[in-house]
């Protein structure tokens, strides 16, 4: 029986085939969700906490490993936070809006639609399928 986590990781991977749109998702993915926890930890560090929260409840529903490390990937995120202080929202907005061009021109080189067009919850299962990526290559089972 194919695990829920698989199962989401290679749907998600039918519209990532290009090598092209691979790699600019290897940068933009990461891009826009610490974007995202910045314009949250700008409004509020406790509203960009509660979304890290949530996000980890997702990912223990679909493995304990992929949840772990995207714990440590989003401290690894929020460290920055702490020290961009009033540039915080100018600098988050420009990487979200950079970010997500370069995200729809990876899809428009795959021909087709973004995921999360489908199904929301694809906006947290792009991080954590690259962590899945990372894992498996250097061997750690998720």
């Amino acid at each position: 029986m194919t695990r829920r986590v698989d199962l989401l990781f290679d749907r998600y991977g039918e519209s990532h085939r290009h090598p092209r749109n691979k790699a600019i998702h290897w940068v933009c993915v990461p891009l826009i969700t610490w974007s995202l926890l910045a314009l949250l930890w700008a409004w509020s560090p406790a509203a960009a906490y509660v979304l890290i929260g949530v996000a980890t409840a997702f990912y223990l529903t679909l493995s304990f490993a992929i949840a772990v490390g995207m714990l440590a990937v989003s401290a690894v995120m929020v460290y920055p936070l702490t020290l961009l202080g009033d540039a915080t929202v100018p600098v988050a907005l420009a990487v979200f809006v950079a970010a997500w061009i370069g995200q729809f021109v990876g899809h428009r080189i795959e021909g087709k639609k973004p995921s999360f067009f489908e199904d929301v919850r694809y906006l947290l299962v792009g991080p954590a399928r690259l962590l899945g990526m990372l894992y498996r290559r250097v061997g750690i089972p998720y």
